[in-house]
């Protein structure tokens, strides 16, 4: 079964005062089954000039916790989301440049 994995992020300052709240679209992949409280392993997330991507730079993986799975019935066809446990990227902490 196709499922589309997205993820809240929070893009903070160094004093914690948020910037900006994306909802970050790590693709759609095909998956036997998914359950809240699954895990996932996926590559981290880090900014690139205020923009959420993937770090694909090595041993930048990490694993997310599945805290909701959202079915669309009024999309044809139809649509099943999973959400991935929000996170928080700090500007200047979390910059990964260009790869």
């Amino acid at each position: 079964m196709l499922y589309q994995f997205s993820q809240y992020v929070t893009i903070v300052d160094m004093n914690e005062e948020i910037l900006s709240e994306v909802v970050f679209e790590h693709g759609e992949y095909d998956v036997n089954a998914v359950a809240i409280g699954s895990s996932v392993f996926t590559h981290q997330l880090g900014l690139r000039q205020f923009e959420v991507v993937f770090d694909k730079r090595e041993g930048k993986t990490t694993r997310y916790k599945v805290v909701d799975i959202e079915i669309n019935l009024i999309e044809q066809p139809t649509v099943t989301r999973v959400y991935l446990e929000p996170i928080q990227l700090i500007v200047g902490q979390h910059d990964i440049g260009a790869v």
